[in-house]
């Protein structure tokens, strides 16, 4: 494992040639793109879904805003520089695209294939995933050299670091390439090896799935655990109420991801997250999951 130098990001950071694509218009497609904005990168937002892309350019301003007020971007940032498309015809010119969908394998492998067929050998094709084997995706890219991984946390105006995974098959200048481009967005990266769940979600979801395994037999509240996490254990925002920012169905898609792979029981989803995740009860994006959310904050 290897960690960047933690530097200050720079308010006024020379984006230079960098341009990107960016595949979902989900939280953390909406993030990424708010992030890079706000670092004076171009982005092209590429959403099959009308509906989610028409509301992702005010999902984009409201994080803009709140990430100005904490002064975490600067305060110039706008969305002019943002593009949308329904379809990825308009990604050849992107010097990287990074895909956010949905965590399920098949799906990113399709979008991954799609994508290696459309841009430049030597493009970085880089997959936000929070558990899914960089490798097993790059088999499905025309040039698998071009694929690595990252798992952005949400909010990424919010969080400097970056956890960047090398799969076995990622090129040198592949990595330098992710390097460069997260430092031009002011965040640090940790590197490491390709494996299910990397290591944060490898283990904060089998915590969370504890956590929760926990409620649901009655031992404590959602508000007990957290309080007991955050005063005993030090954790910043408590398990649970960290469930509900990653978004409950992520979460269990994640953890079912872990589970397959590794065959760990502490990773097979509990039935309290499956039973939130059938009543649409997804955490902050939906207003409800173990907490209730006021419009305005989610």
């Amino acid at each position: 494992m290897t960690r960047a130098p933690h530097t200050a990001p720079d308010p006024h950071p020379a984006a230079g040639p960098h341009r990107i694509a960016v595949l979902g218009a989900g939280v953390m497609g909406v993030g990424i793109t708010a992030l890079a904005l706000g670092h004076g990168v171009p982005v092209l937002l590429v959403d099959l879904d009308e509906e989610r892309l028409d509301r992702a350019r005010d999902d984009i301003d409201r994080e803009l805003r709140m990430a100005q007020l904490m002064g975490r971007l600067p305060a110039a940032a706008d969305t002019r520089a943002l593009h949308l498309a329904t379809t990825t015809d308009g990604v050849g010119d992107a010097t990287a695209v990074v895909e956010a969908i949905t965590e399920i394998a098949e799906l990113k492998a399709k979008a991954l294939a799609d994508i290696s067929a459309r841009v430049r050998p030597g493009t970085p094709l880089i997959s936000n995933t929070s558990s899914i084997p960089i490798d097993e995706l790059a088999g499905h890219a025309e040039r698998p050299e071009d694929v690595a991984g990252t798992h952005f946390m949400n909010p990424p105006y919010l969080i400097p670091t970056v956890e960047v995974i090398r799969g076995a098959r990622t090129g040198e200048s592949t990595m330098a390439a992710v390097g460069a481009l997260l430092d031009v967005l002011g965040r640090n990266q940790v590197v490491v090896r390709d494996a299910p769940g990397f290591v944060t979600s490898r283990v904060l979801h089998p915590m969370i799935n504890d956590a929760a395994r926990v409620v649901q037999e009655g031992t404590a509240t959602a508000e007990a655990v957290d309080a007991l996490m955050e005063g005993c254990l030090g954790h910043p925002t408590g398990p649970l109420r960290t469930a509900d920012l990653i978004g409950i169905d992520n979460l269990v898609d994640s953890l079912r991801v872990l589970h397959q792979h590794t065959g760990d029981e502490g990773s097979r989803p509990c039935e309290l997250l499956l039973d939130k995740v059938r009543q649409g009860q997804l955490g902050r994006k939906t207003g409800r999951g173990f907490y209730a959310y006021q419009e305005e904050n989610r």
